[in-house]
């Protein structure tokens, strides 16, 4: 069987990079399963179980260069059984919508823009190319199934596109509890307080994201601003840190507000929080949600985050409107009088043990199957 996955890049922190290469590692004991990727950029394995194909024609912008991506990638199809891909290109076998759907996000950004602003989205050449390249891909003849990460994106598409909701599949990503699990909470609680100049009885904030607009950091600030024994520590990065330093300094609350920039390995920073705060404007399921569950610290996030559906509210969590601080604030208050922090750990970590990577690989494997016994059936 063989099986092209496209992705244009990867970067080490994305949600979306790491599905795939979590998938790639989980695959690589499937003999019968020949696995290329096609990519303008991924990361070297010494003793890759996968052939990489580098698809990166020249372009001059960002739009252009999802243009020649595109058609270059496609030309790659008719060489595979099977095509899954986790950009927007019609044509594609299997679609992994880890990104959730252009559409609704346009929506939902438009919520804090002011005329001007929507009138540039509105027009925008690149914004206008991706809308039809995500209702082309969606009603393409060629597309079978549709793998979401959440129920959440699952009822969008069917929303906003005419497909059958039959061909759309929830498979969660996976989380290796061997990394991240409550336990490293002795091991790295005080040591890493203690190299941020973080109070040990500090109610600690973690917010994890690069993107800080639709991840909700000016909401997340907003919300510690009032809590003077709350601390917010941000890993990640925005070109635009110096906007969010600002907004902290006018709620005099900078002096809790700690920016530790992108971090390979963040088991450390959940370790030493209390909870995950994470208001985004919209994300399909970010693994910072399954990471976070996984160390035990009960999550704060949006109603437009699949992580939602994971959240028993007022046990392990709380959910709010993306733009709602005072609620946020007011969830913050409740971590601080009466929550039952070990009940919260406990729920959050049954949340999501089982979404190994043998869970994923099986959910993968089993799909593709089905796939090539209908073309099979089909001939």
């Amino acid at each position: 069987m063989k099986l092209a996955i496209i992705r244009q890049k990867y970067r080490h922190d994305g949600g979306a990079e790491r599905f795939v290469s979590r998938a790639l590692s989980a695959l690589s004991d499937k003999s019968d399963l020949n696995i290329s990727i096609i990519t303008r950029q991924w990361e070297t394995d010494i003793n890759p179980t996968y052939n990489v194909i580098t698809c990166d024609p020249p372009a001059k912008n960002r739009l252009q260069r999802e243009i020649n991506f595109a058609r270059e990638a496609q030309r790659y199809f008719v060489s595979f059984d099977i095509v899954q891909s986790h950009e927007r290109i019609p044509g594609c076998t299997i679609y992994r919508a880890g990104d959730g759907v252009h559409k609704e996000w346009l929506n939902i950004r438009s919520r804090t823009m002011n005329p001007l602003q929507k009138l540039a989205q509105a027009f925008s050449r690149f914004h206008r190319y991706q809308l039809r390249q995500e209702k082309a891909m969606f009603e393409h003849p060629s597309l079978e199934k549709v793998i979401c990460n959440s129920f959440m994106v699952k009822e969008e598409i069917i929303k906003h596109f005419t497909i059958a909701p039959e061909k759309i599949h929830v498979i969660y990503n996976c989380i290796d509890t061997n990394i991240w699990n409550p336990s490293l909470s002795a091991l790295h609680r005080r040591p890493m307080r203690e190299r941020y100049s973080i109070p040990l009885q500090a109610t600690l904030m973690l917010f994890v994201g690069s993107g800080f607009e639709r991840k909700g950091l000016d909401v997340a600030i907003h919300a510690i601003a009032n809590h003077p024994n709350v601390w917010l520590l941000v890993v990640g990065n925005d070109r635009k840190s110096s906007h969010y330093k600002k907004i902290a300094q006018a709620l005099g609350c900078e002096q809790r507000l700690v920016f530790v920039g992108v971090q390979k390995e963040t088991a450390p920073f959940y370790a030493m929080a209390d909870a995950l705060i994470q208001p985004t404007r919209y994300d399909p399921f970010p693994n910072t949600i399954l990471e976070a569950m996984a160390c035990g610290l009960p999550v704060l996030t949006s109603d437009k985050c699949g992580g939602k559906e994971f959240i028993d509210i007022g046990i392990n969590g709380y959910v709010f409107d993306a733009l709602d601080w005072c609620s946020f604030s007011g969830a913050i208050a409740q971590l601080q009088n009466d929550f039952d922090y070990n009940v919260a750990s406990q729920i959050s970590f049954n949340k999501v043990v089982n979404l190994t990577d043998h869970y994923i690989s099986n959910e993968l494997y089993n799909l593709y199957h089905f796939l090539i016994e209908k073309k099979q059936n089909d001939i």
